[in-house]
């Protein structure tokens, strides 16, 4: 009996590593692993408004992971299928003044705009903080909204859905 027993319980201990690979394998061979791109189609059609007001103590740090994040967001989707709007205000609009001064992040920028980000400058900031937007980097008077969370709130009621990263 005990050695019937032995052999049953070797077979279920073996069934049991068997079972756990084969799930561990058809958890990597999913839809689409992390390591992947999504397929087309994979993602409905977006419309997005992400949140910008800096991100001190340090700002160039979250600047770096917004245009990261922006950038990946429209990668996944594609620039066909997502409509994205950047509302800047507070320290939000130093992205722009920093961009003056930095190439590479003026080059981001520039990409992001060429994959048609739409990044929206808050008037309010730009009065209260005494800034001209001429000094900022790429940003035109079509650019400037009244109140960057007013321009939130409507982009949302216009369905946008809302990122603050």
């Amino acid at each position: 009996m005990n050695a019937r027993r032995s052999q049953h319980d070797r077979r279920g201990i073996l069934f049991g590593f068997v079972a756990l690979y084969a799930l561990a394998a058809s958890l990597r061979a999913g839809p689409a692993s992390a390591l992947e791109i999504a397929p087309r189609g994979y993602y409905a059609d977006q419309k997005v408004v992400y949140q910008n007001d800096g991100g001190t103590p340090d700002n160039a740090a979250y600047f770096k992971r917004l245009l990261g994040n922006l950038k990946n967001h429209v990668e996944a989707v594609g620039m066909d299928h997502i409509q994205v709007r950047v509302v800047d205000f507070g320290d939000g609009v130093d992205l722009f003044k920093m961009a003056s001064n930095d190439p590479k992040l003026a080059n981001q920028i520039d990409a992001l705009k060429a994959e048609g980000v739409k990044f929206l400058i808050c008037n309010n900031t730009l009065t209260q903080r005494k800034i001209d937007w001429h000094e900022l980097h790429g940003v035109t008077e079509a650019d400037i909204v009244p109140s960057g969370v007013a321009e939130i709130v409507r982009l949302q009621g216009m369905g946008f859905a809302y990122v603050h990263p």
